[in-house]
């Protein structure tokens, strides 16, 4: 009996896949650009993917992370970021190519919770909520120790906890959420509507590169989205008891940058005596995160 399970990590601008191990070890890792224009090549880029990562070896279980909004009973997918995938059937398909081998499907942000409750920075705690904070943000619970997806799977999306009552329009419709403050794309574009002159293809990169030398406008515009995410902490922390908050995602690979009106913001607003304890930490896994949690959906169940 194999010990290695197939991990896939589904997201707007990537596909990954690996072969995982019981102890959590990535192997043969592979990612290719994510097709978003039709749901069938999307799909195939699935395919290709979990063709090249197996190369016909067994495995014991497929756990996929996908960007949500997932349905984790029907086993559907609606990704914001995937327009082409509107209730795509994600879990039966790959059922299909490969038959008997069982399947299990959640958001993206919850895997990334769960990986690094596993073998990260999250690892001890018994109450937590893991942040991805890159094109958007998302995130999941992990609630006494078991990872916590709520009624359709979705529960931990602190993206959409509203930070600026009225502020900017939401790809989910609202407005004022957390990701349109702290969300690479949003970030850049508040501190270019604030004069910052950066490069005509500048992303969160760029204008934490900017910041670190002390440019005014890009740090102005980290504190900004470190304090709208410091805000969503506090509200996620206050709702469900937690002890510990984990950041990752591209945007958060600014550091301090980011993790410190994070921080500042967090300890303003958490004086309630059960918050006392809070934590705030970077992740540690990077971008293996996601795998790892898909991983542990099958290894680590319930």
């Amino acid at each position: 009996m194999t010990d290695l399970v197939l991990a896939v990590d589904i997201g707007g601008t990537k596909i990954a896949g690996a072969l995982v191990d019981r102890g959590g070890a990535v192997r043969r890792e592979v990612r290719v650009a994510t097709p978003t224009d039709h749901p069938e090549r999307t799909w195939r880029a699935v395919v290709d993917v979990v063709e090249q990562v197996l190369r016909g070896e067994p495995v014991a279980g497929v756990g996929i992370a996908c960007a949500g909004p997932v349905d984790a009973a029907a086993g559907t997918a609606s990704p914001i970021n995937v327009p082409a995938w509107r209730g795509f059937p994600l879990r039966d398909r790959v059922c299909e190519l490969l038959p008997g081998v069982p399947v299990e499907l959640a958001g993206d942000g919850a895997c990334m919770a769960l990986g690094e409750h596993w073998l990260g920075a999250g690892r001890g705690s018994r109450f937590m909520v893991g942040l991805v904070v890159s094109t958007g943000v998302g995130g999941g619970l992990v609630l006494d120790g078991r990872p916590f997806g709520g009624r359709s799977g979705n529960a931990g999306h602190i993206g959409h906890v509203v930070v600026e009552p009225g502020g900017e329009p939401c790809s989910c419709g609202g407005r004022g959420c957390a990701e349109t403050v702290a969300g690479g794309p949003r970030l850049v574009a508040w501190a270019r509507r604030q004069g910052w002159q950066g490069p005509e293809n500048a992303d969160a990169a760029h204008l934490a590169a900017a910041a670190s030398v002390g440019e005014e406008l890009p740090r102005a515009a980290f504190e900004r989205a470190g304090r709208a995410v410091g805000l969503a902490i506090a509200a996620a922390a206050a709702l469900c008891d937690l002890d510990l908050a984990v950041v990752g995602g591209g945007v958060a690979q600014a550091g301090d940058l980011l993790l410190g009106p994070v921080r500042r913001t967090v300890a303003e607003h958490c004086g309630l005596s059960y918050l006392g304890g809070l934590r705030v930490e970077p992740a540690r896994l990077g971008g293996l995160a996601g795998l790892v949690g898909a991983a542990a959906l099958v290894l680590r169940p319930g």
